[in-house]
């Protein structure tokens, strides 16, 4: 698995050249495309990456690939370059999830800052969903007794009213309470709570 990699969406040949060179100096991988259909047609890497993406492109433009990754649920951070900006065009850009907004020229260090900023933003996004998916495993052992309970204590219940709640002794709360914390590896009813709120099990 790859790093990290940077791809690079721009239709003058020159400037992918450029920043392909720029972002390699400092040891990233990186992936040049001259039209938004050539990236969609690249499969997703499994590893942190950003877009370096230019606002004018032919066919379908930076902003239209932005909202065709959007709705095909490619999370990927953006960073916008352009010749030719404007404010509506930025806020748009900015308003759909883009990292940052550069208008050219930009010095080779203003670029990097961006990068590293989108790149440290795919890595959190990675992380949180890793925990999100081992959360929602641990979850899938619990029996629906337990997940019942698990749903009454994030409410801050206690075991004498969940009992009454779910028509069971408060005895059998106890059980189940700590077979639900055991499944969950929760070490306190915190952990447990923040546990329920990456799932969206917490009362709104």
């Amino acid at each position: 698995m790859t790093d990290a990699i940077v791809y690079v969406v721009d239709d003058d040949e020159s400037v992918c050249r450029a920043l392909a060179r720029l972002v390699r100096s400092v040891g990233l991988a990186v992936e040049t495309f001259h039209s938004a259909e050539g990236f969609l047609n690249r499969a997703a890497a499994d590893a942190p990456a950003c877009l370096v993406l230019d606002i004018r492109l032919p066919g379908p433009s930076g902003l239209d690939l932005q909202r065709s990754l959007s709705e095909a649920g490619r999370d990927i951070p953006i960073v916008f370059i352009t010749g030719h900006a404007d404010v509506p065009t930025s806020v748009r850009a900015m308003k759909g999830g883009a990292v940052d907004f550069l208008q050219k020229p930009f010095s080779d260090q203003e670029l990097l800052d961006c990068v590293d900023r989108a790149l440290a933003r795919s890595r959190a996004q990675r992380a949180d969903r890793t925990e999100r998916a081992e959360l929602q495993r641990r979850l899938e052992t619990l029996t629906p007794r337990e997940r019942e309970v698990l749903q009454q204590v994030v409410t801050g219940r206690r075991n004498k009213h969940i009992a009454v709640a779910l028509g069971i002794a408060e005895k059998t709360v106890k059980v189940h309470r700590g077979r639900m914390m055991g499944k969950m590896r929760a070490d306190s009813l915190a952990r447990l709570v923040q546990m329920a709120e990456k799932l969206d099990l917490s009362p709104r």
